[in-house]
């Protein structure tokens, strides 16, 4: 395991084969996992230390062609709501708005990312893949809550013990199912759960492409509306730039 760069952080509780690396507060999970993910290789699950978020990145590395392999991201998401449910009230929606964001009874708490070497080929495996993704756990400062009734916090939603770790914890455990149901070839069930959750206009009949793309089909319309996943991917709907956290 790597070594912590914050000695008073608690350590994770992960299951193999995930290493951990710990960042101080001011680090930026998605973009260190980037960095080392060559060297540090499949596995490797970076975490930042913070009140307000839940932050991490985790490295992949996918046997098949880039262009079939971003469906990771998928597995990612629906790992990350799997965990969000298991410490959810039972009464609360989860719900993804394509193609990253994450929203509790309509509201924005955080989403997901991936990145993939700049050079690689679409038509072989890349060396690696980075599934990074924040939610947001606290309202800081003027971000009270019913000010923006856009946004939503876990803590205002009534979740339980997400600032310690254990969300992320869960995270690992829950993206260890979905990556085994993709190597015994039913990674079809992976795409329909996210399908289940998708928000979609009434009478949009959504599919997973080969590629990852979004299809929606409409009646009476012979050819389906194609949403690129690779293009979609480029910038992050949820985040905001200039906080460098989920949009408010």
């Amino acid at each position: 395991m790597h070594s912590s760069r914050t000695p008073k952080a608690p350590t994770l509780d992960l299951p193999p084969p995930f290493r951990l690396v710990i960042l101080r507060e001011v680090g930026d999970a998605f973009a260190h996992a980037k960095a080392v993910a060559s060297e540090a290789g499949a596995g490797t699950l970076v975490h930042v230390g913070r009140f307000d978020l839940v932050e991490f990145a985790v490295v992949l590395e996918p046997e098949e062609p880039l262009r079939t392999a971003r469906r990771a991201f998928y597995a990612g998401l629906v790992a990350l709501r799997d965990a969000l449910i298991s410490h959810a009230p039972p009464e609360r929606t989860i719900t993804f708005a394509w193609p990253d964001a994450v929203h509790v009874d309509g509201g924005l708490v955080g989403g997901a990312r991936l990145a993939w070497p700049a050079e690689a080929d679409e038509n072989a495996p890349p060396d690696w893949l980075v599934f990074g993704a924040m939610v947001r756990t606290v309202a800081m400062g003027e971000e009270q809550a019913g000010l923006r009734p856009l946004a939503a916090t876990l803590q205002d939603e009534g979740f339980d013990d997400t600032g310690s770790g254990r969300l992320v914890e869960s995270f690992a455990r829950h993206l260890m199912v979905a990556i085994d149901a993709w190597q015994t070839h039913e990674f079809a069930t992976v795409t329909r759960n996210f399908l289940r959750h998708l928000e979609l206009e009434k009478g949009a009949i959504p599919a997973i492409d080969g590629n990852g793309d979004l299809l929606i089909r409409w009646r009476g319309k012979a050819e389906p509306d194609r949403h690129a996943l690779a293009a979609a991917l480029a910038l992050a709907s949820w985040l905001d730039p200039a906080t460098g956290g989920p949009r408010r």
